[in-house]
Parts: C-alpha cells; sequence; structure tokens
C-alpha cells in the first residue's frame, strides 16, 4: 500500500510518501516568513500552505520515483492546528481522492507525533509511555496499542515550547525560542541563576510553565542591562535546564506509577541536545529504554502522519468526505 501523508497544521508544508509501512521519502518547508514578527501569523501561514502544497507533494513522489497514479490512500491532519493552514491541506486531500478514486484518512496531529518514532527503530514496543512536548502540548501519553491511550500528565497553562519562545523573547533573543534559547545556552552556566521545578498542587503529574516564565521576567527586570547583557547566556542555560528538569520530573513519576520500561520523547522540543543528554541520563538511572526521533522528525512533518494512518488504512478504516478541520482536536483518552 502506497500511502501520501500531507501536514499543514501550522507553519510546515509537508508530504511524505509510506510504501508498505515504511517511509520512504518526506519532504518539509519551513515558512520563513513568520521569523519577522516573532511568531507564526495564521493568515500568512495559510497563504503559504496554498502556494506551496502541490510543489512539495509532487516533489515527495519524485523523490520516491512513483506518480499519482501509484497512490493508494491519502492521510492528513484535520486537527490540532491553525484553522486555514488545516483547511488548505484537508482541501487539497480531499481533491486528490476525489480525483484519483481512492481513500482518505484525517488523523490527529498528536497522534502523529506519537508515532514518529516508529519511523526510525523497530525497538519500541506496545505499551510505551510517550512524553509529547511541542509549541502548543506537553503531555505524557501511554499507547497501549493503535488508538488506545492513556493521558497521564498535562499542562494547565503554558505548554514547554510556548515556554521557550516567551522566554526567547524576553531575553531579547529571536524566532522560534527553542533554538535560539539552546545555541546562546551552550556557553552558559546552568546553575547560576536558581529556578525551581514547579508543582501543580490537585495533580503532582501535571505540568506548569507560566510560573518559570514570570519568574524569568523579574530576574531579567531586577538585572541592571549590562548585566544581563554579560550573563544572558548563564540565564539562558539555567532557564532551559529548569524547563527540561520540569520535564523529565514528570516523566519519572509516570514511570514509576506505571513501570512502563519502553519510553518515547517527540515533539519539536525533542529536538534539543541538552534535554537528549538528561534523558539519557534518566534511562541509565531507571533501567529503562528512552527513544529519540531522529531530528527532522521531531518538528511537523508528514512522515509521521503517513505512519499513524497505515495500520488503519490497511484494516479499512477511512474518512469521509464532509470532514471537517478541528483547530481544538483532542486525543481520545
Amino acid at each position: 500500500m502506497v500511502i501520501l501523508g500531507i501536514e499543514t497544521s501550522c507553519d510546515e508544508t509537508s508530504a511524505a510518501i509510506c510504501t508498505n509501512g515504511d517511509i520512504i521519502s518526506n519532504v518539509v518547508y519551513t515558512q520563513e516568513e513568520h521569523n519577522k514578527f516573532g511568531g507564526v501569523v495564521p493568515e500568512v501561514a495559510s497563504r503559504e500552505h496554498d502556494a506551496n502544497i502541490h510543489s512539495i507533494v509532487s516533489t515527495a513522489l519524485y523523490r520516491a520515483k512513483l506518480n499519482y497514479s501509484d497512490i493508494n490512500a491519502i492521510a492528513v491532519t484535520y486537527g490540532a492546528g491553525l484553522l486555514g493552514a488545516l483547511i488548505v491541506g484537508l482541501n487539497y486531500a480531499k481533491g486528490l481522492a476525489i480525483g484519483l478514486n481512492i481513500p482518505f484518512l484525517g488523523i490527529n496531529h498528536l497522534e502523529g507525533h506519537l508515532y514518529s518514532n516508529f519511523i526510525s527503530t523497530s525497538n519500541l514496543q506496545y505499551p510505551y509511555l510517550c512524553l509529547l512536548v511541542t509549541g502548543g502540548h506537553t503531555q505524557i501519553w501511554e499507547v497501549k496499542s493503535v488508538g488506545e491511550y492513556v493521558l497521564h500528565s498535562n499542562t494547565v497553562d503554558d505548554a514547554a515550547g510556548e515556554a521557550f519562545d516567551k522566554g526567547a523573547r524576553l531575553l531579547g533573543l529571536g524566532y522560534p525560542g527553542g533554538p535560539e534559547i539552546e545555541r546562546i545556552s551552550k556557553g552558559g552556566d546552568s546553575k547560576f541563576y536558581k529556578f525551581s521545578i514547579p508543582h501543580v498542587k490537585n495533580n503532582p503529574l501535571n505540568f506548569s510553565f507560566s510560573g518559570l516564565k514570570t519568574a524569568l521576567l523579574y530576574k531579567t527586570n531586577e538585572i541592571p542591562k549590562g548585566e544581563l547583557k554579560k550573563n544572558r547566556s548563564h540565564l539562558a542555560a539555567s532557564y532551559q535546564e529548569i524547563i527540561i528538569d520540569t520535564l523529565l520530573n514528570r516523566l519519572k513519576k509516570v514511570y514509576n506509577k506505571t513501570k512502563i520500561n519502553n519510553i518515547s520523547i517527540t515533539g519539536g522540543v525533542a529536538a534539543n541536545k541538552r534535554f537528549r543528554e538528561k534523558a539519557n541520563l534518566l534511562s541509565h538511572d531507571l533501567n529503562t529504554s528512552i527513544y529519540f526521533p531522529p531530528l527532522k522528525y521531531c518538528t511537523d512533518n508528514a512522515a509521521m502522519i503517513a505512519k499513524a494512518s497505515y495500520q488503519k488504512l490497511l484494516n479499512g478504516i477511512n474518512s469521509h468526505l464532509d470532514l471537517e478541520p478541528n483547530p481544538n482536536l483532542v486525543l481520545n483518552k
């Protein structure tokens, strides 16, 4: 079975080809137009998707050495994400499915991230824990089998990726914030400034990052400008370290609760090298396996959408043409 995967939930236009469960090609176009605005502008994102989606799909097919007529099914993100961006991808998939007379399946963007580690490793086994860390979501899922998920942890306010973006703005850095903070942290002392892991009283497994952002704001306001410029790398490293420590603190708690030995960490924040270093240390401490996707599969991509759809499409599960985009789509619990 040849599956065309399409992803347009935010500011990446992506298409991938999955043949019998294997990813043959994956093309991602990242919209750099948003950098000058310091964040994603929904209207700009929609226009860029519309302008580029056909060429991205054609390139994915070209790299897989296939034609449109070789496609057996289409998988496309229909939520969560920006409404206008989702509409572009979903409508393109519907039109192509009608023209080729083949089925299509709407996939939850978060579900795609849950399966991103399967693209490059066969070692991950059910059940497994997945720490999903993106710009909009910070959650820990127990993946029991295909389509069977249990949510153990969620954020009560900001997501970790959002905390990185907001922190970068406070430090006078560019967008996206995560890579910028990681870059400037390389020469910094992560223990230079003291931040504390936030705790959520009514559920110790949940995340909260808004307090860390506020603590950083207070810290930048109380430090003289000359000293702030001199020690910005230390402050960035300290801020990055506490976000990572918070993520791994909750992951350890969920592991102690479930005793599930297979652990996956996915999403854009999973590309952070310091995060990977500290997660590997935790893996040794817990005597368990922690898997990260290759960097190219951490950020939004169509390969994970195609991979998440494979077993479903193989079993005849597909969507109707009246499927609508859902910006606030959640996973079943």
